[in-house]
């Protein structure tokens, strides 16, 4: 059997912030149990819920020398869905409100700690895996140790690693003086070729640099990459590295994200029943949020953080032109920039019985909103993979996406003329190009009901689960273990 450990600062269902803990809690369970020996080692954070804090029992405790101290390594371990869990506990390094913190240097040094930790860990607990798969820059210095003072142990050898970028974006970057000197590696490894760049040290980098394999979560991401516009200064190193580069869609959980028997929607409904079904979501989300009560009106829902990255400035440009002229509604979730939450505030005064303006997060809500709207948009500046377009395909609420990452792999532009596709999508990163796919949507929904019925009807057949990501999964973790 082989033994995969997955390396991560977030997982489903003890911690999550973004889509990694989606990855990092979903794709293990969809690893083939006869052939892997699957398992996710995690910080313990004290703002864990107290109900997941409840499920881990102690395991062991050590002392490691890090940053010219000796710091406690406690060891604890969980099981859920049969997926081992452990935990790296450290009172000084993970007691914080939130997983993350706003101070740099406190966030390269807690995640140094845990990639060595991680690995000192190993003997501990007595499992020797054939592959570590390391997941965003907090794992990036990983496979740096394993190769550096971890490669003279017997009991490290022959361990491959991989690390998986699920957004180039965040690196972990800090000045090399006070790296070294938190890392204790010697200068030898922060040289250009290796972990450093543009004169700081790079902690993506170095896990990039010396992992066995690299994938991202999307292919066309993965091209996107090694282009000086997307490729966050380390274009240079992916093209390199192409050979050993891969993009592998993210997947979702189908049981978490099913129309026929998600309790958190009003009115159920199936591929087969969704024309009669589908509408008294609409309805009860108008009565619930205070829009115009009106089943015939095309309603466009946004589940997003409220940045640039997700071309919120695109939006800001033609909503109001948008608002005032068009017989749409719109329903907004999610938190971001102050400028854009704002934005959506006053439209919601504005234009009230046409905008719900909901700046908090409710993953309640996002389930109604995906059950209830017509389309959904996401205009991504940039998207290594998304989720949320997976999910409003799964529900039948058509994308309106920009043609980047992983909206271009999975969302099919809609062709009038061959009867194909399941979403609406633009090219260029531009306001009115964006504002014509919203159009031609609009125009497709009143004017061709049955052409955006069998879109939907595709759209609700497109398979998105994790088991097609894992057998992608698998088929690399036997190319490099053998």
């Amino acid at each position: 059997m082989k033994k995969i450990l997955f390396v991560a600062s977030e997982g489903v269902p003890f911690i999550k912030t973004g889509g990694l803990a989606d990855v990092v809690g979903s794709l293990p369970k969809e690893l083939d149990k006869e052939y892997y020996d699957v398992r996710v080692i995690m910080p313990k954070y004290s703002c864990m819920k107290q109900d997941m804090k409840d499920k881990m029992e102690y395991v062991t405790h050590f002392y490691m020398d890090f940053h010219w101290k000796s710091e406690y390594v406690g060891v604890l371990q969980a099981e859920v869905d049969g997926i081992k869990f452990y935990f790296v506990d450290n009172e000084g390094f993970f007691t914080s409100d939130k997983p993350y913190t706003d101070d740099p240097m406190f966030e390269i040094t807690r995640f140094a700690f845990f990639s060595k930790a991680v690995l000192s860990v190993l003997p501990a607990i007595d499992f020797h895996p054939d592959l570590i798969h390391c997941h965003d820059w907090q794992t990036g210095l990983v496979p740096v140790y394993l190769k550096e003072r971890f490669a003279g142990g017997e009991f490290f050898q022959g361990i491959k690693t991989v690390m998986t970028i699920h957004n180039l974006k965040f690196q972990g970057k800090w000045n090399v003086r006070d790296v070294e000197d938190i890392t204790g590696l010697s200068g030898y490894y922060f040289t250009p070729d290796k972990l450093e760049a543009y004169k700081d040290a790079n902690l993506l980098k170095g896990g990039l640099v010396y992992a066995d394999a690299i994938t991202t979560v999307s292919p066309t991401y993965a091209e996107e990459i090694k282009t000086q516009f997307y490729g966050e200064g380390l274009d240079g190193l992916m093209n390199a590295r192409s050979h050993d580069l891969r993009g592998i869609i993210n997947g979702i959980d189908y049981t978490d994200f099913s129309p026929d028997n998600d309790k958190k929607i009003p009115q159920p409904y199936t591929v087969d029943n969704f024309r009669k079904l589908k509408v008294k979501n609409k309805l009860a989300l108008q009565k619930e949020l205070g829009l115009k009560v009106d089943e015939k009106c095309f309603m466009i829902g946004i589940v997003s953080r409220l940045t640039d990255q997700k071309g919120f400035d695109l939006i800001a440009y033609v909503l109001e032109e948008i608002l005032s002229l068009d017989a749409i509604q719109m329903v907004v979730l999610g938190t971001g920039e102050e400028r854009y939450e704002n934005m959506f505030r006053y439209f919601d005064w504005k234009y009230n019985d046409k905008i719900s303006a909901n700046i908090y997060y409710s993953d309640e809500l996002s389930h109604k909103i995906y059950a209830s709207s017509d389309a959904f948009l996401m205009p991504s500046l940039f998207e290594p993979c998304g989720l949320s377009q997976l999910m409003s395909l799964r529900y039948g609420t058509l994308p309106i996406v920009r043609e980047t990452g992983g909206l271009k792999d999975t969302v099919e532009p809609y062709n009038e003329f061959e009867g194909t596709g399941t979403g609406f999508t633009f090219a260029n990163y531009n306001a009115h190009e964006m504002m014509h796919s919203i159009r031609y949507a609009e125009q497709v929904y009143y004017d061709k009901r049955l052409e955006w019925n069998k879109m939907v009807e595709r759209a609700m057949r497109a398979d998105f689960s994790w088991a097609q990501s894992a057998a992608k999964y698998q088929e690399m973790y036997d190319w490099l273990i053998g």
